[in-house]
């Protein structure tokens, strides 16, 4: 609906706590941002493993009643937006592998470059799959292996590339698993005598977790017999979480790979202002939600006041149906509104989190305009998106991606903004001492990308 990219999914899980399904649905409520289209909870009371899942959000999906009847102190829950294998019923995690060793429910986060392949081998000796999701291989390369099951895992998560955390459950115990770059985050927490496990710390604040850990990249944590057990299952590599998810993903109260989302967007704020010495302005203003840390470390350094300009509308359906040329325009005026009181006659800062086709920038830049904005200084707290992403996010081609195309002078001109400046990889490195994925950025690659490569002659 809007110019946005989007990541795939979260997931959470508890481990030895009672209503462990009720526990699940709060943290996957609060990782609702990460996805949208469709969410699901596996529970095992140590015997049995029962799952409900569905298309929609977390609300719509479960019911007090459906909870209540999901009994167990172990659980798994997954919320979902599709980039690899689409919005199919079959793809809404969590998946189920049931064989005569028992069952196991997987939830993954990420995307895996070599699915392809694996899959088709996995055809070839005579797998069967319900979906198209990359996720379902996971499973089927498990039950594949040869050992216990933490052996097995070892050896799957060996024969995947590109981006995973994911989480094997099975009657009596949890596997937390986060590729060797760590590239999608994972942690664990303690909570009521068990453990909680989620893609962002903003979960443990609503269910009361507390001694956070990271699983390393390279990681598989086991929670079995009431306790916990951490092994690796290849030698870490270049430790590079996905830059996207200090800058747009998570939400600002999570503490990434120790270190807290709204600091980062915050520091990157004051260093836009610090290349900004001298220019002329009356107000900063950001675009909600995502944007309004780095605004305040703008206005902070630059001693220009933040204001409230741009107003969010939280009620905008997800289903919103845009049939014509003049409905498509009209959908960021739907999503935000000026504050004309506030910025008429103004010269403003306007800070953004990203531009990926931007055609939301150069709406938001007229809506501005229109509302009366003297001077309009656009200013990115990210460099430009010029490659696409291949490890879990929703920009599969660079013709998708308007920086990829056009140099800043170009796309100040096409969003008619009066100045246009965006970070660089450097700075927002030095925010955190590297550690980051850029490969959106300087298509510079973690992994082989296999069929992926020919998506960036696109």
């Amino acid at each position: 609906m809007f110019d946005e990219i989007h990541e795939e999914c979260g997931v959470f899980g508890v481990y030895h706590v009672d209503e462990a399904a009720s526990l699940t649905y709060y943290g996957l409520h609060a990782l609702q941002h990460r996805g949208q289209e469709g969410c699901g909870i596996s529970v095992s009371d140590g015997t049995h493993i029962r799952t409900h899942k569905g298309r929609g959000l977390i609300a719509e999906v479960f019911s007090e009643e459906q909870l209540n009847n999901m009994m167990g102190n172990i659980a798994v829950g997954h919320v979902r937006y599709s980039t690899a294998g689409g919005n199919l019923l079959e793809n809404v995690q969590p998946m189920l592998s049931v064989a005569h060793q028992g069952t196991l429910a997987m939830v993954h986060n990420g995307q895996i470059v070599n699915a392809k392949q694996l899959r088709y081998a996995l055809e070839d000796e005579g797998s069967i799959f319900q979906g198209t999701s990359d996720s379902e291989i996971i499973l089927h390369l498990i039950q594949r292996q040869k050992g216990n099951l933490l052996e097995k895992i070892k050896q799957t998560a060996r024969q995947l590339e590109g981006s995973f955390a994911f989480l094997i459950m099975s009657e009596n115990s949890i596997y937390a698993v986060r590729d060797c770059h760590g590239l999608r985050p994972l942690s664990f927490a303690k909570v009521q005598g068990g453990y909680c496990i989620s893609s962002e710390t903003c979960t443990y604040d609503v269910i009361n977790g507390h001694e956070i850990v990271d699983v390393q990249p390279g990681e598989i944590v086991k929670f079995s017999n009431d306790r916990i057990e951490r092994c690796s299952f290849a030698p870490a590599g270049k430790h590079a979480l996905c830059a996207m998810e200090y800058i747009y993903f998570s939400r600002p109260d999570s503490t990434l790979d120790g270190i807290n989302v709204h600091l980062f967007r915050k520091a990157s704020g004051a260093l836009l202002a610090k290349k900004d010495a001298g220019l002329k302005a009356d107000i900063v203003i950001g675009v909600p939600d995502s944007s309004i840390s780095a605004a305040n470390g703008y206005a902070e350094e630059s001693k220009i006041p933040y204001e409230m300009g741009l107003i969010k509308n939280r009620y905008v359906a997800r289903t919103f149906i845009q049939p014509t040329q003049q409905l498509r325009d009209r959908g960021v005026r739907m999503k935000l509104s000026a504050i004309r009181s506030i910025v008429e006659g103004k010269r403003i800062v306007l800070i953004d989190d990203s531009i990926v086709r931007g055609t939301t920038s150069k709406r938001i830049v007229q809506l501005l305009r229109e509302a009366g904005a003297k001077e309009i200084h656009m200013r990115i707290a990210s460099p430009m998106i010029r490659y696409p992403c291949f490890y879990g996010v929703d920009t599969s081609t660079r013709k998708e991606l308007i920086a990829a195309y056009k140099s800043v002078e170009e796309l100040c001109s096409y969003i008619q903004a009066d100045s246009l400046r965006f970070l660089s990889i450097e700075d927002i490195s030095s925010i955190c001492d590297g550690g980051l994925c850029c490969a959106c950025f300087d298509g510079h690659y973690l992994t082989k990308l296999y069929e992926y490569e020919e998506e960036l002659k696109k």
